[in-house]
């Protein structure tokens, strides 16, 4: 069995992959300051609960973008794999051609992405991942990263707004029935939610009119099937799609 593990800012995707499907998968609130035993403990706790255990692990794959946790997690696979874990780095095999001014920049979570949208959907498109931030990968027909864009998630710029204001209150992120706010908290709903959903269709849009050919949206992240069914931009929503990227990414590697 293969554990997948997608280490992001604030939360960690876990995937267990057996037999071309995958049996179990979890996300859990990143800690940075976890120890490689705190993390051991966690994670046996999540196979345990799926009548697993670390006996049944063969092979890992690790993707973060958070440095200090991905030397952590790789002392953990040390001690519990009896081979290496495949760590995602510029070094790695993609099966995909980066084409950006400087392919090291490019975060791991990126590359399993766009190396799952090429395999799995083919190209052109555009990968949305819509997280702790937003992300917009553009991926040629041709199975080439050609770059794409970064902006704030939904999460982050509402927080920002609360925490750096007097006065404006922490509101529930939900579709306002109109945009014209009668109070702070419809109007921040209104500026918030609205405001999100124009920043990802005018990206698509803008994305789509400089890559030849018809490219799909493909969405993962926490918010992509709200945006999904908000929106009309969003052609598939695969929220594994990381997982996957990494699955692709571990095959190519193992060896």
């Amino acid at each position: 069995m293969l554990l997948v593990l997608d280490v992001g800012n604030t939360k960690t995707a876990v995937g267990v992959y057996h037999e071309g499907e995958w049996i179990a998968d979890w996300r859990v609130t990143t800690h940075l300051d976890h120890l490689a035993d705190e993390y051991y403990v966690l994670l046996k706790s999540l196979l345990e609960d799926r009548g697993l255990s670390w006996k049944d692990i063969s092979g890992a794959v690790i993707a973060s973008v958070v440095p200090p946790l991905t030397s952590t997690f790789e002392e953990l696979m040390a001690r519990v794999l009896d081979v290496p874990p495949v760590v995602i780095s510029p070094d790695i095999k993609t099966g995909i051609t980066i084409k950006i001014d400087n392919p090291r920049e490019v975060g791991a979570d990126r590359v399993a992405n766009t190396a799952a949208v090429h395999k799995l959907y083919g190209g052109p498109a555009i990968v949305a991942d819509l997280g702790t931030a937003t992300t917009f990968d553009v991926v040629s027909k041709a199975g080439e990263y050609l770059g794409g864009a970064i902006a704030p998630g939904l999460g982050i710029t509402a927080d920002a707004l609360v925490r750096r204001t007097a006065k404006l209150p922490k509101v529930e992120l939900t579709l306002p029935e109109k945009a014209i706010g009668s109070n702070t908290v419809s109007a921040m709903q209104s500026g918030l939610v609205f405001g999100y959903l124009g920043l990802v269709k005018e990206l698509v849009a803008r994305l789509k009119d400089e890559l030849p050919g018809d490219p799909k949206v493909i969405a993962t992240g926490g918010m992509a099937d709200i945006v999904a069914e908000w929106t009309q931009v969003i052609d598939i929503v695969n929220p594994n799609l990381t997982l996957e990227g990494l699955r692709i990414l571990y095959d190519l590697n193992r060896t």
